[in-house]
């Protein structure tokens, strides 16, 4: 099936807002110890009215109480071998055997203890059962330790636990787990990486208190056959550049590594851009090529590539001019196998880099949330900084410090950091468990704060608490759970809470800029869009692809959110550009004329005007590619905004 570039639209660009006049433990973590639960919690039991409409305050005193818990000397030990694997590397939602040895540790395994098998519980591993040997997931279970019982059973999604019987297991005593025994195998992942783990726990004394063991046996996932073609190029270029054309070739979910062989023709790209007739692919390609153009002239481009039996791939638009400044594709929220994602840190920034063609991207992995949680385990979270550090190219590739912030009382932000190092502060923690006093950790620290799926799904952001303008000058509206921009909105977010989205809290007065970013948990940072109805990535205008160019856009608000493709928007209100605040005297109004320039994707469905939280004005988009909109805005006050949104006929 081949899958369109890019589905559903919502695009909306940073409101213009007019203010009045005069008036308007270790380094890696700092972990704080938990002996209880913190005040918070006495607080919002106290005083139920504190807490926001859907926080989950049963989900923060699990996780609470899952951090205080007392280990046996037995619980998480022994060890996990990977013994065979047939195929050897599975292709995505293909069946697979795999057949595993847990080796007991010193401490042993008493009559009553128990061993887990946890294969990935966020996507589509077959779920091991014990029940049924003709469906997926039949998991068997035997050890020639004499003396030995098990039993195993289904407990969770994902989740087998098998049950010592007869006498205790000791030290060197081996059990045989095989994963997929029956006739149809265990089905792989929809998504491919390196490294899909296999997690063994263990409760060595049977008091129903597990603990992970920290080496998985881990699986590499093949990607499936070819299906779309990739095609990016820069957004804004320069008569007389060199410009990067990047190709890729992938599987229907958007994993790399699909076998593209043989020529590929590259059309529609004269007389702007100089590039060859044709390019072939070899199999030391891995399905991706970057290849450089030059820029002859001013005009628009968009690049069509024809690959092998008749798969065809068309580029984002290229606008080469000499006119204003340029703009950066940024997927600055996604998460990696170390929390509820795909795939390795390393693997995560190689995509973002050769086969999304970002220009800026972050990892943000969650604070607590996945199997072994990152402020619990500082060697994850190093991980991931070293990662960064490796991928950082300045003026070229621009990597930035991130994670989650994961509460699940006034809502998630990701938090990241424009420096060389970065400090995880844990929604857990009693000095860092609520917004005001995360800003107050980041004081100082050249770093911003994000709310994400803030208008509902997992859970909506508490707006009560006022965005603290020094860390938080932009939100994310859109990612794969959907829309957060407004009820109106395409894509809106799923279990939305009315009177909770953004325009919302513009209407409270909140200066925020808008952006989009993935939330990817397929490991596809910049590209998330390709197995989902939507995803998102953040458009940041800036001459700088550096960290200081970056932080610079975001502070100034000069950014605008899509939910996938790379659209071109350009607004001005007058002579005040994307994210302006503008001073109008109090009691005072002005006209300004807002201009509005698109180059899309796909066909234009319309151009929407929205003034301080209505539907003022439009224009159809008649099915073409490009428009430019402009309309005089009368009588403008201190404390409205404006800002657009551009829809296409492909959804959203």
């Amino acid at each position: 099936m081949r899958l369109q570039p890019a589905p559903g639209l919502a695009l909306a660009s940073a409101p213009l807002l007019l203010l009045g006049a005069l008036g308007c433990s270790d380094s890696a973590t700092n972990r704080q110890p938990v002996d209880a639960l913190p005040a918070l919690m006495a607080q919002v039991r106290a005083d139920p009215d504190a807490l926001p409409p859907l926080a989950r305050l049963d989900v923060v005193e699990t996780l609470l109480e899952s951090r205080g818990l007392t280990y046996h000397p037995s619980d998480g030990g022994g060890r996990v071998e990977l013994m065979t694997s047939v195929p050897e590397r599975p292709t995505v939602s293909s069946p697979v055997t795999i057949s595993l040895d847990y080796i007991t540790g010193p401490e042993g395994i008493d009559v009553g203890g128990m061993i887990f098998l946890q294969v990935s519980p966020f996507w589509d591993w077959s779920t091991p059962q014990a029940s049924e040997p003709a469906a997926p997931g039949y998991t068997s279970v035997e050890t020639t330790s004499e003396g030995v019982t098990l039993t195993s059973e289904t407990l969770d999604q994902q989740l087998l636990g098998i049950r010592v019987g007869g006498r205790a297991l000791v030290e060197g005593d081996r059990v045989r787990i095989v994963y997929g025994a029956g006739s149809v195998g265990a089905f792989a992942d929809r998504y491919a990486e390196k490294e899909s783990p296999l997690w063994i726990a263990v409760d060595g004394d049977g008091d129903g208190i597990r603990k992970v063991l920290v080496d998985p046996a881990v699986v590499e996932v093949l990607p499936g056959p070819l299906a779309q073609l990739q095609v990016t190029i820069p957004t804004i270029a320069r008569p007389g550049e060199r410009i990067p054309v990047v190709i890729a070739g992938l599987d229907a979910q958007g994993n790399r590594g699909a076998s593209l062989l043989g020529s590929l023709r590259l059309l529609d790209a004269a007389p702007v851009l100089a590039l060859p007739e044709r390019i072939e692919f070899t199999a030391d390609d891995g399905g991706v090529k970057r290849i450089e153009g030059m820029v002859m002239a001013a005009g628009t481009v968009r690049l069509r590539v024809e690959g092998p039996d008749g798969l065809e791939g068309r580029s984002n638009p290229m606008d080469a001019t000499l006119v204003g400044p340029r703009i950066l594709w940024g997927d600055l929220h996604g998460h990696s196998n170390l929390s509820d994602g795909t795939g390795t840190p390393e693997d995560y920034f190689r995509y973002a880099r050769d086969v999304a063609a970002l220009d800026v991207v972050a990892l943000t992995d969650h604070d607590h949330w996945g199997i072994l949680a990152l402020d619990d385990h500082p060697k994850l979270w190093e991980r991931i900084q070293q990662a960064v550090r490796d991928f950082h190219d300045p003026g070229h590739f621009v990597t930035l410090h991130g994670y989650e912030w994961t509460s699940w009382i006034y809502g998630h932000r990701h938090v990241l950091f424009f420096e060389d190092e970065a400090t995880l502060w844990s929604s857990l923690d009693p000095a860092t468990d609520t917004p005001r006093k995360l800003w107050k950790a980041l004081d100082g620290s050249p770093a911003l704060t994000f709310a994400h799926h803030s208008a509902g799904g997992p859970i909506p952001t508490d707006w009560r608490i006022p965005p603290d303008p020094r860390f938080e000058p932009v939100t994310e509206v859109v990612s794969v759970h959907g829309s957060s921009e407004a009820m109106d909105s395409p894509g809106r977010i799923y279990d939305a809470l009315p009177g909770n989205f953004v325009r919302d809290a513009l209407d409270m007065g909140y200066k925020l800029g808008f952006i989009g970013s993935g939330d990817s948990h397929d490991g596809h940072p910049g590209l998330a869009h390709l197995a989902a109805p939507q995803a998102g990535l953040a458009a940041i205008i800036s001459e700088e692809r550096t960290r200081a160019g970056v932080l610079a856009a975001l502070r100034a608000r000069r950014v605008y959110a899509t939910n996938g493709p790379r659209i071109l928007l350009r607004v001005a209100l007058g002579a005040h550009p994307m994210g302006s605040t503008i001073t109008v005297e109090p009691g005072q109004s002005i006209d300004e004329v807002l201009i509005v320039r698109v180059l899309g994707t796909a066909p234009l469905k319309h151009v929407e005007l929205i003034r301080s939280g209505e539907l003022v004005d439009g224009v159809e988009g008649d099915e073409s590619l490009d428009t430019v909109f402009q309309r005089k805005i009368e009588g403008l006050r201190a404390g409205e905004y404006v800002y657009v949104r551009v829809v296409q006929q492909d959804g959203g």
